[in-house]
């Protein structure tokens, strides 16, 4: 039977002569990596069946016509180069229901249907329901299996959105004889020998049936966005007739730059739409078009932030400063191997995490995203919506991320309740941080108030690997610059030497917020009286007058938690050394902060 079924030698058509190749090494240089990927692993004889998923409604590069690039979506691609020497190439979906594809070949798309109709049937007639498309299907790769030699066809059987034929989740008798259908397609050793590939196509593989995207015999292929060569590949030929320098501020190679995370469609859409508007693409609508472009590549899960200032805007955390500032000076020098994976920033409310995170990204000169909530109620939308966010982020590079309240928006591997959604999603968070390629490109900034609640995978050398905890301003110094700076903030005079000392009563015990919350009482005050100014009197009775927070006992634990959590003497400040030396060292620290959460937490 293995001699009787062997087939013809496995080929794809792929060489820059338009030739069937082979081998993988008859593929041309423009040839994408997954492309590569895919014809490796078909000449090897043990996988016929591929998932593309990822950037899959976007164009991809093909072979040249008339000199210039051609740039065409992902199916043209897989029938007109991969299979584009085969006797047929069969294309379904829900909506069009079954049909063969030859790309602008009109010739050839009759010739496959004419095949087609001889070996199949009329395929206008046939329903869209993909029960019946599967098993008219299957009667015929039987057939094509049981044939003799000369009578087989090369086939490919390409499966547009495969998600709703082979749903996640989905138990279903209907679609679980998809699925079975397909397994069985893949699982086959008589169909491996063949010419006979079958290819799945969905932006999400999250939402794909889970026996499917997981089974040895099935190979998934992440399709990513478009690297900086592709995307100045695509500029040159969407510009082929007309000066760059006549609708922007920028040449085509920087353009290419810096629109790192963006697809081919939306570079389209970014430069026809300034030629159509007659806008020129200066600085200032650059950054607005590629902020929106970003956030809708990204499904809105993700926050693109300018950053308006460096590290020299913080007042006080100097040690926290100059590391992110060497680590800045380090990754300029393109020495990423020495620049951390991420950061952890910890300690009480109103510390300043997030100023500090945005101001380290102006100062790295690097853009900066806040990832945003992709929990979803649907299954397997939670897992999509973070693959998609993951996808943006490894082709933006170099990038910021901040996570705020982290502890809450990660995870851990024991979340429970959720069908294992939670632990699947901390999986895939955990295995993107530690991936040890993206260090220097993409980096993390994890902040939260409380890390003890942080699963430790997170935080392990690897992850997030430097803990930088914040507390409240106890240097004299320190508290007045802040005065002065929030003052100037809420658009307030106020010398420094007007700022009256902090008692100890409240020194160390006023944050970031409750400072600009005294100065906007005292300027209120100060206008009330008809002055331009903030006095002296004026803002030492409001500063008498203000009750910090109630909630001590809970600023307590977040300073304890911050205090055990970090990982570098430098940062803790002196007021802090003293506290954790009077509490008897970092053990008897922990100790307190055991007892804390006991009761605040009622653990």
């Amino acid at each position: 039977m293995a001699d009787e079924h062997a087939g013809t030698a496995k080929t794809v058509a792929v060489t820059s002569g338009g030739e069937a190749a082979t081998g993988s090494s008859g593929l041309p240089g423009w040839f994408p990596d997954w492309g590569r990927r895919l014809a490796e692993l078909y000449f090897s004889g043990t996988t016929s069946m591929f998932v593309l998923h990822g950037n899959t409604d976007d164009l991809v590069r093909s072979a040249e016509s008339g000199g210039q690039p051609r740039f065409v979506p992902l199916t043209e691609l897989v029938a007109t180069q991969l299979f584009g020497r085969w006797d047929l190439v069969l294309y379904y979906d829900l909506s069009t229901g079954l049909r063969v594809v030859a790309g602008p070949d009109a010739a050839r798309q009759k010739d496959m249907a004419t095949l087609a109709q001889r070996r199949i049937g009329a395929l206008e007639t046939l329903p869209k329901d993909p029960t019946a498309v599967l098993h008219v299907l299957d009667r015929f790769i039987h057939k094509n299996v049981m044939a003799e030699t000369k009578d087989r066809l090369s086939v490919a059987i390409v499966l547009g959105h495969a998600s709703y034929v082979a749903p996640r989740g989905d138990k279903s008798l209907k679609s679980s004889t998809h699925v079975v259908t397909l397994l069985n397609w893949a699982a086959s050793p008589y169909v491996k020998r063949l010419n006979t590939a079958f290819v799945l196509i969905d932006g999400v593989i999250s939402e794909l049936s889970e026996r499917l995207a997981g089974s040895p015999h099935v190979a998934t292929l992440d399709v990513p966005l478009p690297d900086s060569e592709a995307r100045l590949s695509f500029l040159k030929t969407l510009t082929a007739d007309r000066d760059p320098t006549s609708f922007s501020d920028y040449g085509l190679p920087e353009l290419a730059e810096l629109t790192a995370g963006i697809s081919l469609t939306d570079l389209r859409v970014l430069v026809t739409s300034t030629i159509e508007a007659g806008r020129r693409l200066d600085a200032e609508r650059f950054r607005e078009l590629k902020k929106t472009l970003i956030e809708r590549q990204a499904g809105g899960l993700l926050e693109f932030i300018e950053p308006r200032w460096g590290l020299d805007m913080v007042i006080g955390h100097d040690a926290a400063k100059k590391r992110l500032q060497d680590d800045a000076a380090l990754l300029h020098r393109g020495a990423v191997g020495s620049v951390p994976m991420g950061y952890l920033l910890c300690g009480p409310v109103g510390t300043g995490k997030s100023f500090l995170a945005q101001c380290a990204a102006g100062t790295l000169g690097i853009p900066c995203v806040e990832l945003k909530s992709f929990r979803s109620k649907y299954v397997g939308e939670s897992e999509g919506n973070l693959a998609r966010v993951l996808g943006v982020l490894r082709s933006m590079g170099p990038v910021m991320v901040i996570v705020d309240e982290a502890d809450a928006m990660l995870g851990d591997r024991q979340s429970g309740g959720d069908s294992g959604v939670g632990s699947r999603i901390f999986g895939m968070i955990a295995r993107q941080m530690g991936d040890t390629r993206y260090r220097g490109k993409i980096l993390w900034m994890l902040l939260t108030t409380r890390p003890d609640f942080l699963p430790i995978d997170l935080k392990r050398q690897g992850r997030a690997e430097v803990h930088i905890p914040l507390f409240y301003p106890t240097d004299e110094q320190e508290i007045r610059k802040t005065f002065v700076v929030l003052a100037r903030k809420v658009g307030a005079k106020l010398a420094e030497a007007d700022v009256p000392p902090v008692g100890e009563d409240k020194r160390g015990q006023l944050s970031g917020a409750d400072i600009e919350g005294i100065v906007g009482r005292a300027w209120r005050n100060a206008l009330i009286a008809g002055h331009d100014h903030i006095t002296a009197e004026g803002l030492a009775a409001v500063l008498d007058g203000f009750i910090p927070m109630a909630q001590s006992l809970e600023r307590e634990l977040q300073t304890l938690a911050a205090i055990i959590e970090c990982t570098d003497k430098e940062f803790l400040p002196p007021a802090i050394e003293a506290k954790t030396a009077a509490l008897g060292g970092r053990a008897k620290v922990q100790e307190r902060l055991n007892q804390i959460k006991a009761v605040v937490d009622g653990s």
